[in-house]
């Protein structure tokens, strides 16, 4: 188990910053997820971790040990690509063994180690096939093993996951949390899924142009996002935002009242002017017997509407806005009808209309 200190970590590439002063320190055995759109730095940053990529400016320590000028081998990291990088003439055994022949282990220790790795990973069956007979979720679990058979202080994961199918791949992050959560081992995992990032991580890293945006738990950050894209990211169906201005702490606009309770609605009632109000697709319902001048509500016309079993998405125009709410099914409702949508009133969020920062969000 190992303890990561990233300071002021910088990496330029000419005039264009690809990170750019990121600070993390982790727990020991921390899962810590990197998420953002394409471009936006966490490859470089696990790159920069694992020695693959020399960093401008700033350190990177394990166990208090500064590693910034150090080798990957020196630092004893292991990397799992997305294209897994298993050598094809090599058994899922040899595959596995490789590492450990070159640190000069016995054969005694490289099988016993080898095996016990296997069994951990119910891949036993498969030591003797080679990667041309195996799945892609077998493959992906000897990607895993070959990276975790010599134990090493740092696990890092760059999408591993991407190749596989939706249901293969639900199956398979359950795999990873729950072997990192045995191994106990500081692990880095890379993906612009931010479904994965949710369900995997104890602490999410939210990246834009290089810039950490917001690091914090999975539900602090689904909870109070600190800004509109941070909002949008993360979340599906994504965060839906209306133009609003505020009076006396309600939201309002010429087809919605939304009345923020809460932490917002307390930052609201000192604020005036124009502000951006965000709500999310599964805290909207339709009007069912209740009054909606005493809650606040949203009015609009169906547009769209989607069956998903035992509930159902549906587009709804507001305005020249054009929002989701998801929701039981229940009332009859057909496109092209009005529709009135209540909120949960401690459901809501606010952004400066300028900055997209929270209200709630500290002033930079």
């Amino acid at each position: 188990m190992s303890v990561i200190a990233i300071e002021n970590l910088h990496k330029s590439f000419g005039a264009f910053n690809a990170v750019d002063n990121l600070n993390l320190t982790t727990e020991d055995g921390e899962f810590v997820v990197l998420v953002g759109p394409s471009g936006c730095g966490k490859t470089t940053t696990m790159r920069m971790i694992a020695g693959l990529e020399v960093s401008t400016s700033g350190t990177i320590s394990i166990d208090g040990e500064n590693v910034t000028d150090q080798t990957p081998s020196e630092r004893d990291v292991a990397m799992v690509f997305q294209n897994y990088a298993l050598y094809p003439h090599l058994t899922v055994y040899e595959n596995m063994a490789f590492c450990l022949k070159v640190r000069k282990w016995t054969k005694d220790q490289i099988d016993a180690q080898v095996r016990k790795t296997a069994k951990a990973l119910d891949i036993e069956a498969l030591l003797e096939r080679k990667p041309s007979a195996l799945s892609g979720g077998q493959r992906q679990r000897v990607a895993l093993g070959r990276a975790i058979v010599r134990e090493p202080r740092v696990f890092l994961m760059d999408e591993p996951l991407s190749n596989l199918d939706a249901k293969l791949r639900i199956e398979m992050r359950a795999e990873i949390v729950k072997l990192c959560r045995r191994l106990k081992i500081t692990t880095f995992y890379v993906t612009h899924d931010q479904l994965e990032a949710l369900t995997m991580g104890h602490r999410i890293v939210v990246m834009r142009g290089g810039i950490a945006q917001q690091i914090d738990t999975p539900q602090n950050i689904y909870d109070t996002p600190v800004n509109r894209f941070v909002a949008g990211f993360i979340g599906s169906p994504p965060m839906n935002f209306i133009s609003a201005r505020i009076d006396n702490g309600a939201l309002v606009g010429p087809d919605f009242r939304l009345i923020p309770e809460g932490s917002v609605g307390d930052a609201l009632r000192s604020r005036t002017g124009s502000v951006i109000a965000g709500v999310r697709p599964e805290h909207l319902s339709p009007q069912v017997n209740a009054a909606a001048s005493d809650v606040g509500a949203i009015k609009g016309r169906i547009e769209l509407i989607e069956p998903l079993g035992s509930q159902v998405m549906i587009q709804v125009s507001v305005g020249s806005d054009l929002i989701s709410a998801q929701f039981e099914r229940g009332p009859e409702i057909d496109v092209g009808k009005e529709i009135l949508l209540l909120h949960r009133p401690n459901s809501i969020h606010a952004f400066d209309a300028t900055s997209e920062r929270s209200v709630l969000a500290p002033a930079n």
